[in-house]
């Protein structure tokens, strides 16, 4: 089997939310294509473009803002920098003109009530997550580009099959967990260091250390506005901010300023109870930012965002975490442990429910925590399989299509799954573990196929509609 190149700038991918293969996926889609349409033409010569949605992105793209990631991207916005809050004011000028600036380049006619179309009892078959873009040019020719959000951030373009990190030759070629393990047996190094050697295949180590803490700071800051922003999620829920409340109560009478001092606050409540919601809190903070069109890091999903945040801060704020290498050494095993996942299963909602999100991110978590608290491989490998084993089978149905319920609490469940995971761990012998990493990772895809589609980020099942909402038209 050829081993696949991940690296972990593509588990750890920073956009905007609500999530990782309904928003940024599209949108990355979107800007494809629009590279495509500058490879084959002009854009001035461009007259029309159309968006068909497929599977679960017509079923929930409304509640994820499939339509508004796709025509941003189609606007040629960058997820990484654009301005989260120029974003509901650009939509509401299209929706009002019935007009858009294609790659900020030529103005044509866009109605997204007719240009965006939600096919909800159409699939392709490659993936639930499907969507195609034709495009009409001003001489009559007309072309279609299909792109399939395969969960993370990740997109593929129909038939495409060169990767190009593939071309990358890695020291360490990993596909499986027994392949990292047998990398750290003959080496003697930790998880961390055989992907940081992995990494260097890509670029210089310095660039690898400075990219992985901007990758933690975007992190830090969603948490810190996450536990200072008021009010209700947007979408229709009338779902209440709960990090805000939950952060004045647990810092009480701390006063700061900045995030520095608020850390200093945080620690000044480090019992048990208070640890277990302060992690709550953390992981709240996360993902009602991610419900609220906020930047996110894909960890490895804008769903399941929360979970490693707030496992690391935890691990920053009261295990002596609180140093730039100990971070670096945190996110490159978690990057390594959902790659392995992602080769070995998916890391798609829509393909495997939310096992595959919330599950992998309390697994990655948990491994990570594991290494950084002085476990050894085999440990950091049997906490990432426990934390995996007691999140098999749980589904995705967001009530109203929307990243908010269950999904926000659930990113607290995963965090504390994961700590939990990691103390069984490190008071274990995993001589006598019997269920492997490799193996639970094959459950998890077995368990995947065998789930009803209903139960895969369609809203067709479970909860969204034992609790039916009429949410407003987007």
């Amino acid at each position: 089997m050829p081993h696949e190149a991940i690296s972990v700038f593509d588990m750890f991918k920073i956009g905007v939310g609500p999530s990782s293969s309904h928003t940024l996926g599209p949108w990355r889609a979107a800007l494809r294509c629009m590279e495509t349409i500058k490879n084959k033409t002009d854009v001035e010569n461009v007259l029309s473009v159309n968006v068909l949605l497929y599977g679960s992105l017509a079923k929930t793209g409304k509640g994820h803002g499939t339509d508004i990631a796709v025509i941003l991207g189609l606007c040629g916005e960058d997820p990484v920098t654009i301005d989260v809050n120029s974003i509901t004011p650009k939509i509401n000028t299209i929706q009002s003109a019935k007009k858009m600036h294609l790659n900020n380049q030529v103005m044509i006619d866009f109605d997204p009530t007719i240009h965006v179309q939600f096919l909800h009892n159409e699939t392709l078959a490659f993936h639930p997550n499907g969507l195609s873009f034709l495009i009409e040019l001003n001489n009559g020719e007309h072309f279609c580009e299909t792109y399939f959000s395969v969960g993370g951030g990740f997109v593929v373009k129909e038939n495409e099959t060169q990767n190009k990190k593939q071309s990358v030759e890695l020291p360490f070629p990993i596909n499986t967990a027994e392949d990292l393990l047998h990398w750290c047996m003959k080496t003697g190094m930790n998880i961390s260091d055989v992907v940081m050697e992995n990494e260097n295949a890509w670029r210089t180590e310095a660039a690898t250390k400075k990219g992985i803490l901007t990758i933690w700071q975007t992190m830090r800051d969603c948490i810190y506005r996450g536990c200072h922003a008021q009010g209700e999620l947007p979408g229709g829920l009338h779902v209440r901010r709960r990090a805000f409340d939950l952060n004045r109560r647990l810092t009480n009478d701390f006063k700061y300023d900045d995030y520095t001092s608020w850390l200093k606050a945080i620690q000044q409540k480090n019992d048990f109870t208070h640890i277990l919601d302060w992690v709550s809190c953390f992981a709240l903070a996360v993902n009602e930012e991610n419900a609220s069109f906020g930047r996110v890091v894909t960890a490895p999903t804008n769903g399941a965002a929360g979970v490693i945040p707030a496992v690391l801060l935890y691990f920053i704020a009261f295990c002596d975490g609180n140093e730039d290498e100990k971070i670096i050494k945190f996110l490159c095993t978690a990057s390594e442990v959902g790659s392995i996942f992602k080769k070995g299963s998916t890391i798609s909602a829509a393909m495997g429910g939310c096992q595959a999100e919330i599950g992998v991110s309390s697994a990655m978590a948990a491994a990570a925590l594991t290494e950084c608290m002085g476990g050894t491989q085999r440990q950091a490998l049997m906490a990432a399989e426990i934390a995996m084993e007691h999140h098999l089978g749980l589904t995705c149905d967001p009530i109203g299509g929307l990243v908010q319920v269950p999904c926000i609490e659930r990113n607290t469940m995963g965090a504390i799954k994961a700590i939990t995971a990691s103390q069984l761990a490190l008071q274990s012998s995993p001589d006598y573990a019997k269920v492997s990493l490799d193996k639970v990772i094959k459950t998890m895809w077995d368990t995947a196929l065998d789930m009803s589609s209903k139960y895969k980020e369609t809203a067709d099942g479970g909860l969204a509609i034992n609790i039916p909402i009429s949410l407003p038209e987007c």
